[in-house]
């Protein structure tokens, strides 16, 4: 299989499936699936489908960069060559980062290095009892990237970061869980179904809300509490406008499900 044919995409209604292709290497991403990651990312921006889940194919989920030749290899002839190579990188993590739409992290087996931070940039987690979790960067002699450094504090606490990245121990399913490194921890035979519920679940929700709510709580842990009223103000101001507000509100009084539009 080729660089360019890592990924595999399936729509089914308003959620898209995104593998990852590489079982025999743990779904290990290629130098050229950094830019194929972004620009998958870019294509399900403008889709019509509502709901992106990210997998790997196999029993694993991702284990990071694939660093499977001997090492030398790998090496750069200089920062600026290292710093090119890497602009992908930082450019497929923004682009999840930005992302307006619910993704999930649907993770089973190896999660490591820029696969863990692959996970830990979706929006929801969902782990099998077999995970295995670990940023695995200072094993290979080097630092965090695929945005850790800041996803990573931000969800385990400043200190437990600094711990996990500094060992790059291996976290199983049960300290995942109670850490918060993924929402929900279920068996393995579970958990498609389980993701394929939550995906559903999430396609059906109103669009522009979902929008809102990522933008506010990605950013909330930079802003002021002023700052933060002030955006809800914006984005409410918005909503109050919306098509997708008048069917919630009919869809309560009437009491049955919204069919939110999008508008």
């Amino acid at each position: 299989m080729s660089d360019t044919s890592f990924f595999s995409t399936t729509d089914v209604g308003y959620v898209r499936w995104l593998t990852m292709n590489r079982p025999t290497r743990m779904n290990a991403i290629p130098l050229a699936g950094w830019a194929a990651l972004r620009d998958e990312f870019r294509d399900f921006r403008s889709a019509e489908q509502r709901v992106l889940v990210i997998a790997g194919a196999g029993d694993n989920f991702c284990a990071g960069a694939d660093v499977s030749g001997d090492g030398t290899d790998m090496l750069f002839t200089s920062a600026a060559v290292g710093a090119q190579q890497m602009r992908p990188v930082g450019e497929a993590a923004t682009e999840l980062f930005e992302m307006p739409k619910p993704v999930i992290a649907m993770v089973d087996g190896v999660a490591a290095g820029a696969g863990l931070n692959l996970a830990l940039g979706c929006d929801i987690v969902v782990a099998s009892e077999s995970v295995r979790m670990s940023a695995a960067f200072v094993l290979r002699g080097l630092t965090i990237d695929f945005g850790g450094t800041w996803l990573l504090p931000r969800i385990v606490g400043l200190a437990r970061a600094k711990e996990l990245a500094l060992t790059g121990r291996i976290v199983d399913a049960d300290e995942a869980l109670r850490i918060g490194l993924v929402a929900t921890v279920v068996p393995g035979d579970n958990l498609r179904s389980t993701v394929n519920e939550l995906a559903n679940t999430l396609a059906a929700g109103a669009p522009l809300a979902q929008r809102f709510i990522k933008q506010g709580l990605n950013r909330s842990m930079e802003w002021s509490f002023e700052q933060a009223l002030a955006f809800e103000t914006q984005s409410q101001a918005a909503l109050l406008t919306s098509l997708d507000f008048a069917e919630g509100v009919r869809s309560f009084q009437d009491k049955r499900p919204p069919s939110f539009s999008g508008g």
